[in-house]
């Protein structure tokens, strides 16, 4: 089984992602953020450094989707590969920060590589409003994160929630982070686990 945790920057998928592994014993996959040599040039220019980072993240979300069905594991992964051929790529392209050929050719490279996988079969969308994700990046303190700006981070937020309103491929969540906290509550994170148990059920 694949479940996969989608949301903005800030919205807290790692932290659920950890949780839920822990709690159901899954493999947990995430994201590659950390290890991606794009990324702080990116945050210092992000119109240089665009497609760069956008083709590193989207090899490395490929690579992992054919390690997880491979794997024959339950798996819980850190963000997908849709969002960045959904959101980020096009929300760069249309903030003039990624030319219309390299859009161009990023969509194609990935229109090639999502011929190859399936999506996952569960989908959680952690929905967050700006000053939520704002609060929670300034409180992990990221270096690379310090300089990102608040219209990024809300035209992310639109293009989430249209790419979310469209979403028809598998069984859909959508947990509101403004109102739970299941990072310090117990009882938040057990009305999540209680929500996907009812889902996982009905998955078989």
């Amino acid at each position: 089984m694949h479940i996969a945790i989608a949301g903005n920057i800030g919205s807290g998928k790692t932290t659920l992602t950890g949780l839920l592994a822990r709690h159901y014993s899954w493999e947990a996959q995430y994201e590659d953020a950390d290890y991606n040599p794009y990324l702080n040039d990116f945050y210092e220019d992000m119109q240089r450094w665009s497609f760069n980072l956008q083709v590193y993240f989207l090899n490395s979300r490929f690579k992992q989707v054919l390690d997880i069905r491979s794997s024959g594991h339950d798996v819980v992964q850190d963000r997908t590969i849709y969002e960045d051929a959904h959101i980020f790529a096009p929300n760069l392209h249309h903030m003039g920060l990624m030319s219309a050929r390299d859009f161009d050719n990023y969509r194609q490279l990935f229109e090639l590589m999502a011929s190859f996988i399936t999506p996952p079969d569960m989908l959680i969308y952690l929905r967050a409003s700006v000053p939520t994700l704002v609060r929670q990046i300034q409180k992990r303190g990221r270096e690379y994160e310090r300089n990102i700006r608040l219209d990024y981070l809300q035209h992310l937020n639109e293009r989430y929630e249209a790419w979310i309103a469209s979403y028809t491929q598998h069984n859909l969540m959508i947990v509101d982070v403004d109102s739970l906290n299941f990072t310090d509550n117990p009882q938040d994170l057990a009305h999540i686990i209680d929500r996907i148990d009812a889902r996982i059920h009905g998955l078989f």
